[in-house]
């Protein structure tokens, strides 16, 4: 490659833009001295040419290069201070990666010569390495994103009829028998996995993260890897590892697909930190470009606020930060055609300078306002662990939140814990306790049993404590309270009252979240029977413990999850925007929700107090004030029995109207059947649900 010249260029967008003759480059760095844009040749080993971005506007350097293709590979310096106790931690003989690259050619290489500071000094990170990284580094890609969409039109799903399967994309298909390109978009995108979706009712396919990230050194120094991805290094570039050719129309391709299904594509995103860790981590970007404007460092700012424990976080107080953020998540949506972002840690996006949690912080309002971002799903996990972190139900609409609350509350009824019922009332009825202010749904509450994080399904009812040895800490990492169950024998079992009680029990907490107002989410594989063996934190497991098993599926589970999503999507009166408070319909006058005793008594103060109260039923209406429900009226009889078999009275039906059981889990496979009689037997450890059907009671 002969030298390039560099002209003025524009510092507009950000990252590199080709217009069809050339290549625009801007960075931003409020207090860098000069920013190099370093060219590579065409196999990435060698450094060709090093040209300054010639021109600054504000805070933002940029420069034009004609006659640059797409493919073209580069990389970034900064020149500037090295003043760790001042925040400053420039390092000019560092490669760092473009923030705004939209692909990377691989990870990078752990070496000591990526560390700013000389590894082994006695002077620690306010020492200063001059070794070149470059060998160690990814390149970044010159990127022309387009793509042929043709008819491609995103779903846009109600939130009501909304349900949630969240899935990581390795591990969803590195086993699947009949899938090519296993572990990648490519393979999430193949006929099976479609069919698999489309056959279970999933309407969105909620993924761990895909933008690019790093594989921390002290888990690969153990054999093991970042297999989750929650250490994001590229906001804007899918990860390497899932493209099985190397091009970023792989990503688009799938989501091309899924819309072709009527599944909606949302992407689990961390902008509450980068891979980058704190003072003694790695210079790979953001901490070379300008590491003062783009982290929240403490009073003494050689050392950073950790308030997502990964050791630094995003200062998405400062505007450009913030910018890039808010130009990440519009690229997502408008160029790759996602439908919708679930934010790890999400607390700490609504954080102002000081630290507080503001639902008015300039994050929130930035998103609210936007045009593009206000029409795609937007869901928080509530929480983080700074001071005053934890935040469920604080978020502002739109945003819909991860509810653990409902998480713990379900498992620890069906554990049989006292003073559980209240528990379980509260959650079938939406958390309104949380959620119901400011004019939010009874869809805020993303409801969810299980998760990546924790238990799969079958762990949940086959493990009283957490297996993570594999992971290499002495089995000190996951959460200790599981609020689990092993049904009388820890782990795997053929003992025939054992696997019959945990599958009775996988289809209790199955039916009751789906049975529950919320927006359900399920974790991909639990539909299977799919167990890590007890392990409830496999973020470092990209082997079979983290993959999900297709072969040895469990046929019955799958067709009742199947059953299960069928009857939910048929009913609206289990899926209201509106919560249910018993209050009198002005039609008929009638509550739209009743709780009562197995007798058919109304549940008193007595009862909601009884700790040993194990069986609750409840008659659902479509809720007060439901626009136009008086022509869709619909009515449903649950019973949640965790206690011993008893006869249950079933309230009276109108007139002309009878009961019918269309699900019973002490009986899987019963079909739909009318019931005449007034009074019935269920049995212990059992939900059934009923529905309204006309026809006399006599017939």
């Amino acid at each position: 490659m002969t030298g390039r010249a560099i002209f003025e260029g524009r510092p507009e967008p950000l990252g590199a833009t080709f217009d069809g003759e050339g290549v625009n480059f801007a960075v931003f760095s409020e207090h860098a001295r000069r920013v190099t844009l370093c060219l590579f040749s065409p196999d990435g080993r060698t450094e060709m040419q090093r040209l300054d971005l010639p021109e600054r506007d504000g805070d933002v350097w940029h420069g034009y290069i004609p006659g640059l293709r797409p493919g073209q590979l580069y990389g970034l310096r900064a020149d500037g201070p090295y003043a760790p106790a001042e925040g400053h931690r420039f390092n000019y003989h560092k490669l760092l990666l473009d923030p705004y690259a939209k692909r990377l050619t691989r990870h990078p290489v752990w070496h000591d010569a990526l560390m700013g500071y000389a590894v082994g000094s006695p002077d620690a990170d306010l020492s200063f390495d001059r070794r070149d990284s470059a060998r160690f580094m990814p390149r970044c890609v010159v990127e022309d994103p387009s793509f042929a969409w043709g008819p491609d039109q995103p779903p846009r799903r109600p939130i009501a009829e909304t349900v949630i399967y969240e899935a990581h994309v390795k591990g969803l298909t590195r086993l699947h028998p009949d899938v090519a390109h296993r572990g990648s978009f490519l393979g999430l995108a193949s006929d099976p996995v479609l069919d698999h979706l489309q056959s279970l009712g999933i309407t969105a396919l909620e993924l761990l993260p895909v933008q690019a990230f790093l594989n921390d050194r002290f888990l690969l120094e153990k054999g093991l890897v970042n297999y989750w991805g929650y250490q994001t290094l590229g906001f804007f570039a899918p990860d390497p590892r899932y493209l099985a050719k190397g091009q970023i129309a792989e990503f688009q391709h799938m989501v091309a697909r899924m819309h072709a299904a009527g599944i909606e594509v949302i992407l689990d995103v961390v902008y509450n930190h980068t891979g980058e860790g704190n003072e003694m981590g790695p210079t790979l970007s953001f901490r070379g470009l300008d590491n003062r404007s783009y982290y929240r460092l403490q009073e003494n700012p050689r050392h950073y606020v950790n308030d997502t424990g990964t050791g630094n976080t995003l200062n998405v107080n400062h505007p450009m930060v913030l910018r890039m953020v808010m130009d990440s998540l519009r690229y997502w949506v408008e160029v790759m055609h996602v439908d919708g972002f679930r934010f790890d840690l999400g607390a700490s996006l609504g954080r102002r300078a000081r630290g507080g949690f503001d639902r008015s912080a300039s994050f929130f309002d930035a998103v609210r306002q936007d045009p593009v971002l206000t029409r795609v799903k937007l869901i928080a996990e509530p929480w983080d662990i700074g001071p005053g972190g934890y935040q469920l139900g604080a978020f502002p609409p739109p945003f819909l939140e991860w509810n653990d609350q409902y998480r713990d509350g379900i498992r620890r009824f069906w554990r049989g814990d006292d003073h559980q019922v209240p528990e379980l009332a509260g959650r079938m009825a939406g958390s309104a306790r949380q959620f119901d202010h400011s004019g939010r749904p009874a869809t805020a509450s993303v409801n969810f049993l299980t998760a990546h994080d924790g238990f799969t399904l079958m762990d949940l009812v086959s493990h009283a404590e957490k297996h993570n040895d594999a992971n290499g800490e002495e089995n000190r990492d996951g959460h200790s309270q599981n609020f689990s169950d092993n049904m009388g024998v820890e782990g795997a079992s053929d003992d025939p009252a054992i696997l019959d009680a945990r599958a009775r029990r996988r289809r209790n907490l199955l039916a009751t979240l789906l049975l529950s107002q919320g927006t359900p989410m399920l974790l991909g594989g639990d539909e299977l029977g799919n167990s890590q063996g007890g392990n409830n934190n496999a973020y470092c497991q990209d082997n079979e413990i983290g993959w999900v098993q297709w072969q040895g599926a469990d046929p019955a589970f799958l067709d009742f999850t199947r059953r299960l999503i069928a009857f939910r999507r048929a009913h609206p009166v289990l899926r209201q925007k509106r919560f249910l408070h018993s209050r009198p319909r002005l039609t008929d006058g009638l509550p739209d929700l009743f709780w009562l005793r197995p007798d058919g008594g109304q549940m008193t103060s007595a009862d909601w107090g009884d700790p040993s109260l194990r069986v609750i039923c409840a008659e659902l209406r479509m809720a007060a004030g439901t626009p136009g429900y008086a022509q869709r009226e619909e009515a449903m009889f649950l019973v949640f029995n965790n206690g011993d078999a008893q006869d249950v009275v079933l309230p009276d039906p109108p007139q002309g109207w009878r009961w019918r059981l269309h699900l019973d889990t002490s009986r899987p496979d019963l079909a739909p059947q009318a019931v005449g009689a007034k009074r019935l037997a269920v049995d212990g450890q059992s939900v059934l649900a009923f529905d309204l059907e006309q026809g006399d009671q006599d017939d």
